[in-house]
């Protein structure tokens, strides 16, 4: 086994998505970075994940287009890797695809997770497991490969650089950092969203009675569009609707002249903290302690335990620490009241470390 005496030479780390997850994957690349200054990483990421990460200089990206199929795009990767060989492989992803793809990855050491984590078969395509571990958030869970490697010191860090462009749009949207209030409003996952006019309640609530100024942002797809749309149609003030106008380092940028970015379980979450600013997460069909954004899990509205109680007749606590409650009007267990508690208490938290 290697250890930090002894680092390996190579290592790729296979995580082709989603966006938060990606954004989990970061620091331990930076932890390990530092604990081994000599080694080359190598990430074979997805097509929309490369969009934020994919210009960082001191990792080598390999780029996976999941929408050409499996066998397909683990036959590119194949080709994009002929002659190669990497000392570790850090399989960080519990996909069967991901798996498949693994296959095509030349390493001595195939390190996934132990047999308890390794869902989806994982525990096939791996010679190494990382220490057993349990009701852990996800960013704790994959810092468990550098662990594997007695690298324990943890350095939370991100250090996505800016382009000129994205640096511009931000500046343009927010000429003077400060008292912005970005909501992004839909997770992917349509039963993790919360209702429009509960989040025009809030907008108004902030522009009103606490002086911010609101801006929406969020992808171009139809349901983050109308949802956008449904928003503004509903709030008495007026706030800037950006949904489908910017690129995901435009986002990103944006984000780090907010003051706070509100959100249910999405990437944005996760962004939101590799940006540096607190989120409120708006979490019931998921759990926070798990999967709410990880230095500003104390700001999170927190009803999945209601959820489970509700829902499944059992305190969260008794459940798999992986079950999502995505049932329809579960996230109508958080109110604007809810929110707007948040909102003041982090507010207030922020001025105090002025």
């Amino acid at each position: 086994m290697y250890n930090v005496t002894h680092p390996p030479a190579s290592v790729c780390l296979l995580r082709l998505s989603a966006i938060g997850d990606t954004c989990h994957v970061l620091p331990v690349i930076r932890t390990l970075q530092r604990a081994w200054p000599n080694t080359r990483f190598t990430w074979v990421i997805g097509r929309l994940e490369a969009k934020l990460f994919g210009h960082l200089p001191d990792i080598e990206f390999i780029v996976v287009d999941k929408r050409s199929g499996t066998w397909q795009a683990r036959a590119k990767l194949q080709e994009a890797l002929r002659g190669r060989s990497f000392d570790v492989l850090m399989h960080m992803q519990l996909s069967l695809r991901a798996s498949l793809l693994s296959t095509a990855i030349p390493a001595k050491l195939k390190l996934g997770f132990d047999r308890s984590r390794a869902r989806e078969l994982q525990w096939l395509f791996t010679n190494q497991r990382i220490a057993p571990a349990a009701r852990q958030h996800v960013l704790d869970s994959l810092f468990g490969f550098a662990e594997k490697f007695d690298v324990y010191e943890r350095l939370l860090r991100w250090d996505i650089p800016l382009t000129d462009d994205a640096v511009a749009y931000a500046q343009k949207l927010i000429p003077e950092p400060g008292n912005t209030l970005i909501i992004s409003p839909c997770s992917s996952h349509k039963l993790r969203n919360w209702r429009s006019e509960y989040y025009a309640e809030v907008a108004d609530y902030a522009i009103a009675s606490l002086g911010m100024r609101v801006i929406l942002c969020g992808g171009p797809s139809d349901i983050e569009k109308r949802t956008g749309e449904e928003i503004v149609s509903r709030m008495k003030h007026n706030c800037q609707n950006t949904i489908g106008q910017d690129t995901l380092l435009q986002f990103f940028a944006t984000l780090g002249r907010a003051t706070l970015l509100i959100t249910p379980d999405s990437g944005p979450a996760h962004m939101g903290t590799a940006a540096g600013i607190p989120v409120i997460g708006l979490y019931a069909a998921t759990n926070p302690a798990r999967s709410g954004p990880y230095l500003s899990r104390q700001w999170c509205v927190d009803k999945y335990d209601q959820a489970a109680r509700k829902l499944l007749n059992r305190p969260a606590a008794e459940i798999p620490w992986t079950t999502k409650i995505e049932r329809p009007g579960v996230m109508d267990l958080i109110t604007p009241d809810d929110v707007i508690k948040k909102l003041h208490a982090l507010l207030l938290s922020l001025a105090r470390k002025k």
